[in-house]
């Protein structure tokens, strides 16, 4: 735990020192908060992790176009979270809504786009909906 709590004191200090020299809903302040939304969600503390997530998410549909990959990545954290807390219905809603934007902002053949079918079938999986997961 020593590791995470020096993790989380850097990207803490990190974003105080963002919040001063930049503006409000500059896209460097929804970088810590991601981070630090990072640290929380491997530590389990899911409530800190999905605050932290959706504060990013936030400042990045201010600060970028609204299909923006950087977008996607925020729901799919958000998803990520939802889903290690066994909230499997949001999990799904917030990793449908990643790969919606990856569809549209990335080439078909893109990484991500593959990663985000795999968190669909993972969540249908977990609901023991197999033949959706068989599909997604």
């Amino acid at each position: 735990m020593g590791k995470y709590s020096k993790a989380l004191s850097s990207h803490e200090r990190s974003l105080e020192i963002k919040k001063i020299a930049l503006p409000p809903n500059h896209p460097d302040l929804a970088s810590s908060y991601n981070n630090i939304g990072s640290v929380y969600n491997n530590m389990g503390e899911y409530s800190k992790a999905l605050s932290s997530y959706e504060r990013s998410l936030e400042i990045k549909k201010i600060a970028l176009p609204p299909n923006h990959p950087s977008l996607a990545g925020s729901y799919n954290n958000i998803g990520m979270v939802y889903d290690n807390m066994g909230e499997y219905s949001k999990a799904l809603s917030s990793y449908e809504r990643s790969l919606e934007i990856r569809k549209i902002a990335l080439p078909p053949n893109h990484p991500d786009l593959a990663a985000s079918h795999n968190n669909i079938g993972n969540v249908y999986t977990n609901m023991g909906e197999y033949s959706k997961a068989l599909s997604s």
